[in-house]
């Protein structure tokens, strides 16, 4: 494994995490969820990515870990960097939503008991909250720190000028902004322009959310939409979007075969060719497609045709 220090900070991360969004949750961990966690620990990754409302139902993906923490992963938590988030809907009302401190507090508690943990490593705030002003959000995350709740926090999906605010006010408390959590694919490369620069000159990390695209960049949909993928559950992806996408995808698996990779493994390469990417959290479905994803290291350097190649296809 290769693990990249987080911005300006002493914490050091794998370059590929595993996250628990969709696959992780119901009543109790299945056989295959607690050896892909046994599996990527034994390979080196020591971070897992969660927030309150992963499952589905809402909560049950950091109940189910919790358990595994017990048993699988049990006696290894000071190896471990475990990270939650709030900041979409979590239960009903006003006070489970957003950014307000009442309900950012009031979630990391439920999270922590849920996991069965004193603290995590990181808790982020999961989305910018257009309402609530930015000093109480940030409040409320140097509060985590401050009652020993959270070691570090992070940021979601904000914006270049948010994330220099968000981070100015942290440091006014005497807290740094630790990481960056948005979405970046070779499909979807929005932080390049301003973003990635601002966290540079901020000393904050960078860990990117859906590298491969909600699955767009693997071999699953290069023959079209196959019954029972995420495309046809309308969940977080659509055959539309796929069929948009499919030409472009079909070109960058053409460079990944010549690279000698799976097109899902050259996406990953791709986000962690700039060393301001800390990491990129992936979601796996079984120990194979985690394995499969972690090979992605072996090859992680590009030629400047190969990149050339990609900005053309992508841009």
């Amino acid at each position: 494994m290769i693990y990249r220090r987080s911005g300006r900070s002493g914490l050091l991360l794998p370059v590929l995490s595993v996250g628990l969004w969709q696959r992780f949750g119901g009543d109790a961990p299945s056989d295959e969820n607690r050896a892909i966690l046994r599996r990527a620990f034994e390979l080196g990754v020591t971070h897992f990515d969660l927030a309150n409302n992963y499952g589905p139902p809402y909560g049950s993906a950091e109940s189910n870990f919790g358990r595994m923490l017990k048993t699988d992963l049990a006696g290894h938590r000071d190896e471990l960097v475990i990270s939650t988030k709030a900041g979409w809907d979590m239960w009903p009302g006003p006070y489970g939503d957003w950014g307000s401190r009442k309900y950012l507090l009031a979630s990391l508690d439920q999270s922590l008991g849920r996991m069965g943990l004193d603290y995590v490593d990181v808790f982020y705030h999961h989305r910018p909250d257009p309402e609530t002003p930015l000093e109480e959000t940030m409040g409320a995350l140097a509060t985590a720190i401050h009652q020993g709740k959270a070691l570090y926090v992070g940021i979601s999906q904000y914006q270049p000028a948010a994330t220099r605010e968000a981070s100015a006010i942290l440091k006014g408390m005497g807290i740094h902004l630790l990481i960056h959590q948005p979405v970046y694919s070779m499909l979807n490369r929005w932080i390049e322009p301003e973003l990635l620069d601002v966290l540079e000159q901020e000393g904050v990390g960078c860990i990117a959310f859906s590298p491969l695209a909600q699955g767009m960049l693997t071999d699953r949909y290069l023959q079209g939409v196959p019954a029972g993928s995420r495309a046809t559950q309308g969940y977080s992806l659509n055959s539309e979007t796929v069929s948009q996408n499919m030409e472009r995808v079909r070109a960058l698996n053409e460079i990944a075969r010549r690279r000698g990779q799976k097109l899902s493994q050259m996406a990953l390469a791709w986000v962690m060719r700039d060393p301001r990417v800390t990491s990129a959290v992936v979601g796996v479905s079984s120990v194979i497609q985690l394995e499969e994803n972690l090979g992605a290291i072996d090859n992680i350097r590009f030629t400047l045709e190969e990149l050339g190649d990609i900005d053309r296809i992508t841009r």
